[in-house]
C-alpha cells in the first residue's frame, strides 16, 4: 500500500540538495529508481548502536549483489553510505521523497 508522509532533515550529508530542518514529502510503499532520494535504514553502527532513519541518494543496485541496494549521501564531507557501511538489503529501503519544503 502507497500512503504519503512527512519526513524532517536531520544533518548535513544530503547538502547542497537538502539542508537540515527541511520538511520533506514521502511516499512509502512507493518504488524507488535510481537516482532517487529515498529514506532508508541504516545498519547498526560498529558499536552495535542503532542509527536513525536516514535520507539518502538511491545510485541503483550493489555491481557485486544485484539484489542489494547502493546508497550514496550528496556531500562527501559528512554523514555514511554504501561506502562506508555497504549495500543495503531491498528492505532498508522505506519511503521515496517527493518535495522538500524550506523551513519558515
Amino acid at each position: 500500500m502507497i500512503r504519503p508522509g512527512l519526513v524532517r532533515v536531520r544533518g548535513r550529508s544530503m547538502e547542497p540538495t537538502l539542508r537540515d530542518g527541511q520538511l520533506l514529502v514521502v511516499l512509502y510503499g512507493r518504488r524507488a529508481r535510481p537516482g532517487d532520494v529515498v529514506l532508508v535504514d541504516l545498519p547498526p553502527d560498529a558499536d552495535g548502536r542503532s542509527r536513525p532513519r536516514a535520507v539518502k541518494r538511491l545510485a541503483g543496485p550493489d555491481p557485486q549483489a544485484p539484489e542489494r541496494l547502493w546508497i550514496e549521501r550528496d556531500n562527501p564531507r559528512e554523514g555514511v553510505d554504501s561506502w562506508s557501511i555497504g549495500s543495503l538489503p531491498r528492505s532498508a529501503l522505506v519511503a521515496v521523497v517527493l518535495m522538500r519544503r524550506d523551513r519558515t
